[in-house]
Order: structure tokens, then C-alpha cells, then sequence
């Protein structure tokens, strides 16, 4: 028999528990989406493709310079050996830039990661999508290591082919005196990017650490840029020779192992271990700045 609904049967009824809140997407597809995101804006920004367009310039008019001096026979050194082979060069162009130029690239994008969010007022936003702290900020780190071997490859391939254009081709003789094939020399082309490479991403670690500290993303790009020349100047001074193996900026010319026969990889190894120290020491502090630092922008 049908038993009629009252008041009372209603209130013992036990209520419907609410339904469940969806957890947030943490796949690794959510991560490359993420870091997809963060790369298109990073490389299609105007400032960004200027600061490309001006490296890649560089060993153009390096190349013309030393092209138009080569013909007087007291020059020497490093116009004698670009001269004597296309190849050279590279790695000319990348010893000049990676003192000062390049570190301006690779701070100006490290060091927005986070300020910048913070300064435009979508660091909130970012982190209510969900992204997640902590992956938010390996997603900023590895867009900006991602940059920092663009930066180095377009240094690199624009100094290649404005050698191939410009001097001849062929063999190639290393510090050491000993001659490689051309392509042996492109090899040792590619172990410099890589190293010059993780060199900058070491940097970007220190610039990505300073952009957790302040709402100013020229805050961050002005104190890692404090950081380069102060650590050249101290480089520069004999007193502080014992502090100098432990500055960033001493290992980065540091690819000219590549240069010797056989490759001096002790020394590489010396820099790539110092690199990883800097990476992971200034990693660690903007994870925990940024973990339980107060958003408010």
C-alpha cells in the first residue's frame, strides 16, 4: 500500500552527501599544454624576437670586421685563425657574446617568469586555473632553459653561416695545434652550444629565483645583471683568484676544451658541475620563496 510522505519520515531521511568536486587536472598532458602556452608567448613577444634579431646580428658584423681586416698581414690571433677557417668563427662569436649579451637575453625572460605575472596582476589567475605552484614554476624554469639554448643555438648558427659566406671551408686547426675534419669541427660546434647552453640556464635559475622576490620584473633583470658584473669585476681583481672557480661567469668561456685534441673534459666537467650547484641551489630558493609567498597580485 502506498505509505503517504509526512513531515517527519522527510526529516529522517539522510540527506544526499553534495557532489564531489572534479580534482584538479594534473596530467602530464596539462604540464606540455602549460609549457606550450608559455613558449608561444615567450617567443612570439616582440622583445624577445628583437633581442634574437640582435644576437643573430652580432656575428654577422663580426665576420664582415674581421673579413675586412684580414687582408693586412701584421694582424694575428684571432683574426689569423676566422680567417684560416669558416668554422672559427663560432666559437669567436660565442666567447664575446656569452660575457655580456647574452646574460642581458636570457635575464630579461627569467627574470619576468614571475614578476611579471605578479606585476600585471595574473599571477592569481594562473595559480586558481589550477596550475599548481610548484609546476607553474618548472613550467617558467623550463621555458626559460628552452630559451636560453635558442639563444645560444641563433648565436651559433648565424655566426656559421656568415663564416661559410665570408672565409673559406675545410679542416679545421685547434688551440692544440692539431687539425680535424670540417666535420669533426661541426661536433665540437654542437658540444659548445650545449655547454654555453646550460651555462645561461644556470643563470636563468639565479634570475627565476629573484623574480619570486619582488612585483618589478626589471628588479629581477637589474639584480642578475648586479649579480654578472659584480662576479666579473671580482674575477678581475688577483686578491679574490681563490673565490673566482666559484663564480658562474668563470666557467662559461669554458667550451674552449672543445677546442683541444683530445677535449679537455675535465675541465668541462668542472664547469657543467658548477652549473648544476648554481641550478640547483637558486632553484631551490624560488621554490621556496614561491611556495609560501603570499599572492596578492
Amino acid at each position: 500500500m502506498p505509505v503517504a510522505e509526512t513531515l517527519r519520515s522527510t526529516e529522517r531521511r539522510s540527506p544526499e552527501p553534495p557532489p564531489r568536486a572534479l580534482p584538479p587536472e594534473r596530467t602530464p598532458r596539462a604540464f606540455w599544454r602549460l609549457l606550450g602556452s608559455e613558449l608561444s608567448l615567450t617567443f612570439r613577444r616582440p622583445r624577445n624576437l628583437v633581442m634574437l634579431a640582435v644576437l643573430a646580428c652580432v656575428p654577422a658584423i663580426m665576420g664582415v670586421a674581421l673579413r675586412l681586416v684580414a687582408a693586412d698581414p701584421e694582424m694575428g690571433g684571432i683574426v689569423t685563425s676566422v680567417a684560416g677557417n669558416s668554422l672559427m668563427l663560432t666559437f669567436a662569436s660565442l666567447s664575446f657574446l656569452v660575457v655580456l649579451l647574452m646574460p642581458v637575453a636570457i635575464s630579461m625572460v627569467a627574470g619576468d617568469a614571475i614578476a611579471g605575472e605578479a606585476g600585471t596582476g595574473t599571477l592569481r589567475y594562473l595559480l586558481a586555473a589550477p596550475a599548481g605552484r610548484t609546476r607553474l614554476l618548472a613550467v617558467k624554469y623550463l621555458n626559460a632553459v628552452l630559451f636560453s639554448f635558442a639563444v645560444t643555438a641563433v648565436v651559433a648558427l648565424a655566426a656559421l653561416v656568415t663564416g661559410l659566406i665570408l672565409f673559406p671551408a675545410g679542416p679545421v686547426t685547434l688551440l692544440s695545434g692539431t687539425t680535424v675534419s670540417m666535420a669533426e669541427g661541426l661536433l665540437r660546434i654542437l658540444i659548445s652550444v650545449g655547454y654555453v647552453g646550460v651555462g645561461m640556464a644556470a643563470l636563468a635559475a639565479i634570475a627565476l629565483a629573484l623574480s619570486t622576490f619582488t612585483e618589478v620584473s626589471i628588479g629581477a633583470v637589474a639584480g642578475t645583471m648586479v649579480v654578472v658584473i659584480v662576479s666579473q669585476v671580482l674575477r678581475a681583481i688577483p686578491q679574490f683568484d681563490g673565490l673566482a672557480d666559484y663564480l658562474l661567469p668563470t666557467h662559461w668561456p669554458g667550451f674552449d676544451a672543445a677546442l683541444r685534441s683530445p677535449i679537455d673534459i675535465d675541465s668541462m666537467t668542472q664547469g657543467l658541475l658548477t652549473f648544476g650547484a648554481y641550478i640547483v641551489l637558486f632553484g631551490s630558493v624560488a621554490w621556496a620563496r614561491f611556495s609560501g609567498k603570499d599572492i596578492t597580485s
